[in-house]
């Protein structure tokens, strides 16, 4: 008796079946042509790294979800679990072949050990975005701005939360709390998913409650930009440079779009950004129709990206990520999902001896701007075969099927489409002249 495999999958795996792979496509392609338009330019590194790389002087968090073992070679390696630090090992072996301010973009899978849920798995694609080299606000707000027009493109209406990690810690040595920061900052960043009582309980642990009261009232402010920046900025003892950057920030946000009737980004205080490597500028970006689902584009800037991996300690960087699974599961909860077909035309084979010029019946389709497919082969009777293949064309979801004539190059065509069951019978450039029209608008 054969023995077979059971064909299976890793928990927080996945196989992505065409259809869905096209809509993964679209996006990615969509995302990444943004990311172009803004000047961008792709990298790529590995997917896996000697151990010491990603973890760098200690693992904590990380090393219990790391994908970590011994290769053939003996060597400790694992599968990078973000696309930040094998950057910050990017530039620390590249820098003297790079020119700055540096932008570049990457898109690719990470792998994450960690307790699946929806639009959460261990295997992952992120999108990062980084300008490296660069401390002026123009690169924050650039920054920004790609943020936007990436999910504007989408289709998606977004608020863009923005705050300023240093003036937060300017507020809290103004209070004499700054030595508990690290505790406090990571407190107010789970606000949300915990509520104000639970952050309240958990900040009066650390800080007591007349501290509580003012901690509150700081990430509380609530306003247009200007007004929050006024009150914070009073809070914290006053104009300083960190303000001064917000308030550029606001300037620019004016300037670049002065005829918008609400300020695309809101400045509030209560994000901060969990993880310590942000010094600045921190932005997290939420779905107005899915608040629940979570940030789904975040980042900020940092300084010293590559000083775990070089002595060079002066490149500084703003940047952020698209979780792309968290945005799939989003945009299929709103019903916003692009369709899952990339051809929309087929050529049906009426005689398998003219297959070649079916070909290039298509390829004349094709050399349009029309992606074409060609069914491959038929059988039995005339009448039957067609309605099989107009079936299988309803089913890949392509709209328009083509009949060619005795003379597939020179004969008039048959048109038909598909969803209203019409035909029309025209020639082969009306046909490409009415299907450009139609597809590409």
């Amino acid at each position: 008796m054969i023995s077979y495999i059971e064909p299976r999958l890793l928990k927080g795996f996945r196989d992505f079946l065409p259809h869905t792979e096209i809509i993964r496509r679209g996006l990615i392609e969509n995302i990444e042509n943004t990311f172009k338009t803004f000047g961008f330019v792709p990298i790529d590194t590995p997917a896996m790294e000697y151990a010491e790389i990603l973890l760098g002087k200690g693992g904590g968090e990380t090393e219990k979800q790391i994908y970590r073992f011994k290769d053939n070679g003996d060597r400790d390696v694992a599968l990078r679990f973000d696309l930040t630090v094998p950057f910050a090992r990017f530039i620390a072996l590249h820098r003297n072949e790079l020119t700055f301010p540096f932008k570049r973009y990457h898109i690719g899978k990470v792998w994450r050990g960690e307790n699946t849920q929806r639009g959460r798995y261990r295997e992952f694609t992120q999108c990062d975005f980084d300008i490296i080299g660069n401390d002026s606000p123009s690169s924050d707000f650039e920054i920004l701005l790609l943020i936007r027009a990436t999910l504007l493109n989408l289709g998606l209406d977004v608020t863009i939360n923005v705050n300023h990690r240093a003036l937060f810690n300017r507020f809290l040595s103004h209070i004499g709390q700054v030595e508990k920061s690290v505790e406090i900052l990571r407190i107010v960043d789970k606000l949300s998913k915990i509520g104000e009582e639970e952050t309240r309980k958990s900040l009066c642990e650390i800080s007591g409650d007349v501290n509580v009261r003012k901690i509150l009232e700081f990430i509380g402010a609530k306003g247009s930009f200007k007004e929050v920046l006024d009150r914070i900025t009073e809070l914290s003892g006053g104009a300083c440079a960190e303000s001064q950057r917000l308030s550029m920030l606001y300037q620019f946000m004016l300037d670049a779009m002065p005829n918008q009737n609400n300020e695309p980004f809101v400045l509030a205080p209560s994000i901060t950004r969990g993880l310590d490597y942000y010094t600045g500028v921190v932005f997290e970006t939420f779905l107005n129709d899915m608040p629940d689902i979570g940030s789904i584009c975040s980042g900020g800037r940092y300084d010293n990206l590559a000083g775990l991996y070089s002595k060079d300690t002066s490149i500084s960087g703003v940047g952020s990520s698209i979780g792309l699974d968290r945005l799939l599961a989003a945009l299929e909860s709103l019903n916003k999902l692009p369709p899952s077909n990339s051809c929309s035309i087929a050529i049906v084979c009426v005689e398998i001896e003219k297959s070649g010029q079916y070909q290039a019946l298509a390829a004349r389709f094709r050399q349009e701007g029309l992606p074409c497919e060609v069914f491959l082969e038929t059988g039995g009777n005339p009448d039957k075969h067609l309605v099989k293949q107009f079936v299988l064309a309803e089913k890949k979801g392509i709209r328009y099927v083509i009949i060619p004539g005795v003379n597939p190059l020179t004969d008039n065509i048959t048109l038909r489409e598909i969803a209203a069951r019409k035909n029309n019978e025209i020639s082969i450039n009306e046909a490409i002249t009415y299907l450009t029209s139609l597809i590409h608008g």
